[in-house]
């Protein structure tokens, strides 16, 4: 049976408060996936073909706009993937971070626009297959969810929901990526990451702390397909700040671009660079 929009809501709701840049919508189980328009379906985008160029060409526009010149093929299809990830791994973390409830969105169940005006991320539509829960969870008992004995459980699920949406997504954009395997599971371990941990800030209350906490759980390291650990450390600023950063398992290409304009991340950027980029962001 269907998941009732409910299961998710008081999640995606939140999520939109506190990042209106993203919209996100459960169609109903009688509703087509959006395909009009901007509108793109995670397995279009699977499939590596025409609709895949389309999705790219914004990318290499977006670039030639910005920037004033081209981009590596290989360097707009990683920021195109990029884009798609980061805001997709969203549609299960965040429900696992607030409610701790795990949806499964298998590639035919989630469809995407980035050109709506004064959305920045844009719009995800996104009808759950099934949501793992806890027992004791009220939602239980709805149609759709699935009870998983404790929290490392829960983490699993996790872990296979973003892999089960993730794979053949890359499996689409790899080879305009140049890239295979390790690689493109690197880039996915940090949109992983890094999303919730972005939003967790924008929680506010201590939450970007409690989602650094639960990503190293989440990702020890040795959870294939994912490279590495969530990889957090702290470094020390020059009046003994305690400045927490952490180490992406790949490289976005963006120095292709700008070479001194690396994010404070990248495995490009050393410690002093990164303790004074973070300084000048905490003023």
């Amino acid at each position: 049976m269907p998941v009732p929009p409910s299961a998710l809501a008081d999640a995606y709701t939140r999520l939109t408060e506190v990042f209106p840049g993203l919209a996100i919508t459960q169609p109903a189980t009688d509703a087509q996936l959006p395909r009009h328009g901007g509108w793109v379906t995670a397995a279009a985008l699977a499939e590596g073909g025409t609709d895949l160029d389309t999705f790219l060409a914004w990318d290499d526009a977006q670039v030639q706009r910005d920037y004033g010149q081209s981009a590596r093929t290989d360097v707009v299809a990683s920021f195109g993937l990029h884009r798609y990830a980061w805001p997709v791994c969203l549609l299960i973390t965040v429900p696992w971070f607030l409610l701790r409830r795990v949806p499964r969105f298998p590639v035919t169940h989630v469809s995407y626009d980035r050109t709506v005006p004064d959305l920045p991320i844009g719009a995800l539509a996104a009808r759950p297959a099934t949501f793992a829960c806890l027992p004791g969870d009220p939602a239980a008992g709805l149609p759709g969810a699935r009870v998983v004995p404790d929290e490392e459980a829960l983490r699993a699920e996790v872990r296979t929901a973003i892999a089960e949406h993730l794979e053949p997504v890359l499996t689409g954009f790899g080879p305009r990526m140049r890239r295979r395997g390790r690689a493109l599971w690197g880039m996915a371990t940090d949109e992983v990451v890094e999303s919730l941990w972005y939003v967790a800030h924008l929680l506010g209350d201590g939450e970007q702390d409690r989602a650094r906490h639960e990503l190293e759980l989440l990702l020890p390291g040795a959870t294939k397909p994912y490279v590495g650990s969530a990889a957090f450390r702290e470094l020390t600023g020059p009046n003994g700040e305690s400045l927490p950063t952490r180490d992406r398992a790949s490289c976005c290409m963006f120095y292709t671009l700008r070479p001194a304009d690396t994010c404070a991340t990248c495995p490009r950027t050393c410690d002093a660079d990164r303790v004074t980029r973070l300084l000048a962001a905490a003023s």
